[in-house]
């Protein structure tokens, strides 16, 4: 008898659960059923995603309005453009010796309200601070990676050069650091040494003298360094284009577009006339600025051009006398 009542025990509740069930889901159904169906005229709506709003397509109240679209902010065409702009979290970056992926704790001592933090909450926070730090950099290959990123970064920022130069030195140094570069030599020099050589093959360099001016190491150490690299490491770096350091110069100094037309046509024809070969692509790129002030009458002095340049005035009154007399008899200004 007692199995018996057991049975039917189990037999009713069973079949409460399957009614429960089943009352859940009518109700759910039924909820959704109201969703699509229009309050006033019980007509069907319709999602307009282009404007964020639920729309009845037969009277055209508005049902819902300012939906949050939950999709990506770019735009894709096919499937391998959603692939390849599919992500999570911000993008990876060389100019960081982890790429970006680690967490960095702001040194605010504030809550997510702006509240200041206690006492033995700030405490904590400077403990966790301190071992995320050690997480971070775990052996001396990030250690060292870490400092040079860095120096990296800081001499980019006094040059003004642009993140795609400052990505391409990273690159250098991660690449010298693989291949055992780094002993016998200091992390400043390398680091200075990839960052010249990216300026060099992005087409936007500066002179060996503004590189050490900015560098932490003195400029016999920094050349034997870059040299050193670019051996090692079959880097392609082009002889440097004294045109490429014209625009700088011309805007540094404010001279017209017309000057500087006039020194690129200048050093364009020394160029054809082979003048170039042998000599400092800085000091013709100079030289080129101020004969071109001269021929167009703007207030542009040597000393003022020596001081951008970082050119001697001897060096820029030489050469802009040969770049004249070469104009003169090529006919180049005519």
């Amino acid at each position: 008898m007692s199995g018996s009542r057991t049975r039917t025990t189990d037999d009713r509740t069973a079949e409460r659960n399957t009614v429960d069930r089943t009352v859940e889901h009518d109700e759910r159904e039924q909820e959704r059923t109201d969703e699509r169906t229009c309050p006033e005229c019980g007509g069907r709506v319709d999602a307009d995603e282009s404007h964020g709003e639920t729309v009845c397509t037969d009277c055209g109240l508005v049902v819902e309005e300012d939906a949050v679209d939950r999709g990506p902010e770019w735009r894709a065409f096919d499937a391998g453009e959603r692939d390849e702009k599919s992500r999570v979290g911000a993008p990876t970056t060389k100019m960081m010796h982890d790429q970006g992926l680690s967490t960095n704790i702001g040194w605010q001592n504030k809550d997510a309200y702006g509240r200041q933090l206690s006492s033995s909450q700030r405490q904590k926070m400077q403990r966790l601070r301190t071992w995320n730090e050690r997480f971070r950099t775990r052996d001396s290959k990030e250690r060292n990676l870490k400092q040079a990123l860095g120096e990296i970064d800081r001499m980019a920022s006094s040059l003004g050069l642009p993140d795609d130069v400052r990505e391409t030195a990273s690159v250098i140094y991660r690449r010298a650091l693989a291949e055992d570069l780094l002993p016998g030599r200091s992390i400043e020099g390398v680091a200075t040494a990839a960052l010249y050589a990216a300026a060099r093959q992005a087409g936007t360099p500066r002179s060996l003298d503004e590189v050490a001016a900015v560098s932490r190491v003195d400029a016999m150490e920094f050349k034997r360094a870059y040299r050193y690299v670019v051996r090692e490491l079959n880097l392609e770096v082009e002889p440097a284009d004294p045109l490429q350091y014209v625009p700088r110069f011309a805007s540094e100094l404010g001279l017209s577009d017309e000057g500087e037309r006039t020194a690129r046509e200048l050093l364009d024809a020394a160029k054809r006339e082979g003048l170039h070969s042998g000599k400092s692509p800085v000091g013709l790129a100079a030289a080129a600025v101020y004969a071109a002030s001269l021929l167009a009458n703007e207030k542009v002095t040597q000393s003022q051009v020596s001081d951008v340049a970082n050119v001697s005035e001897v060096t820029i009154r030489n050469r802009y006398k040969e770049l004249l007399e070469n104009a003169d008899q090529g006919g180049a200004l005519a």
